[in-house]
């Protein structure tokens, strides 16, 4: 049994035959399985709990310096914390496939978490891009634009391109949960969870479509924008403009955000692009398709180490969320002070 990478995201393959499909194109590969494989299927289930224990831990961290905080938050780290809720929610799915594949790829929970496990991480993939576009948008206005469309920055207004983005994510996800499925495989003695894509065409639509609304769109806005933050932040004219001096603390963070995004997701992309061209027969070879394969999992572990990177980011580059997080601290703290103080006069007053 193989997998196809562009439409599931996570492994869905077999330890013995990796090229072999399940889905809707059944053809066996005849090229020989390369070693590497039995390597990739011993570190997969420790990568992925590896990831999601830091992963989790981390952007529940974050989540709650953002949430717990006295301060509301501003735009920018609104969309900082629905990032951080769209890999929680990449994080949560993964110990299903960890399982998975430590079971020799024999799934274990079910048609429902098949499906729902897959459009997880599949949601994750387009909101965390679509949320990283409108943070590079904020910076964009906040820099280049700071007079004309400042209004546009408002709570308000970015929560409702939360709700949107997170209602384009369940949208983009539809193909993963109608054609996900359980099925038995006699050869393998495994039930296996995979895509089962009606025909051809819709598979090879699918994958072009995640390639250009799930890559190529969000990152050409990303670019446009990350460029004109930079000629901002060297144009001495605005350090005379106090607000544009504060915005420049924040800018640093996202574009270090930004940088490890291009940074895990690119390969995989070019990856799935490879892979399209070798379905229909422009690429061919064993050694080829092998290597594909292999770089597949190596690139789709990349992309979802990203869900940890971000959390080290916050703390490492950004110094308004340090601030935050030592003023979270005095916070409670004195609030644990006032209950002392609270609770030591309660006692006294009983005493006397």
């Amino acid at each position: 049994m193989g997998f196809n990478i562009t439409e599931i995201i996570a492994s869905d393959f077999t330890p013995t035959r990796p090229t072999l499909s399940l889905g809707s194109q059944t053809n066996a590969s005849d090229c020989p399985s390369s070693e590497a494989w039995e390597w990739l299927y011993t570190m997969q289930p420790v990568y992925m709990l590896t990831i999601c224990v830091l992963g989790i831990s981390g952007n529940v961290f974050v989540l709650a310096v953002f949430s717990l905080h006295k301060k509301t938050c501003t735009v920018a780290e609104l969309y900082l914390s629905n990032l951080a809720a769209a890999d929680l929610v990449l994080l949560a799915c993964l110990p299903f496939w960890a399982i998975n594949v430590a079971n020799g790829f024999d799934w274990q929970f079910g048609t429902v978490m098949c499906r729902l496990v897959n459009v997880g991480i599949i949601i994750n993939m387009y909101c965390s891009i679509y949320f990283l576009v409108l943070v590079s948008a904020d910076r964009y206005i906040a820099l280049v634009h700071t007079m004309s469309f400042g209004r546009m920055r408002r709570i308000f207004y970015a929560k409702l391109s939360c709700l949107a983005i997170w209602l384009f994510g369940v949208i983009m996800s539809i193909p993963v949960l109608k054609f996900r499925t359980v099925e038995y495989s006699s050869e393998y003695n495994v039930n296996a969870c995979y895509l089962q894509y009606p025909s051809f065409d819709v598979e090879l639509t699918c994958d072009i479509l995640l390639i250009i609304i799930g890559f190529i769109i969000p990152s050409s806005i990303i670019s446009y924008c990350t460029c004109k933050i930079i000629q901002a932040l060297r144009n001495q004219t605005l350090e005379k403009i106090n607000t544009v001096r504060t915005e420049k603390k924040a800018t640093l963070l996202v574009l270090c955000v930004l940088f490890a995004f291009v940074l895990c997701w690119t390969p995989f992309h070019l990856v799935t692009f490879l892979h399209i061209l070798l379905r229909v027969d422009i690429l061919g070879g064993c050694d080829v398709e092998n290597n594909l394969e292999i770089s597949n999992q190596v690139f789709t572990y990349l992309a979802f180490s990203n869900s940890v990177l971000n959390p080290i980011l916050y703390v490492i580059v950004g110094k308004n969320f340090r601030n935050k997080v030592k003023e979270l601290f005095e916070q409670m703290s004195q609030k644990r002070k006032i209950t002392t103080s609270i609770q030591s006069n309660l006692s006294s007053t009983l005493r006397l």
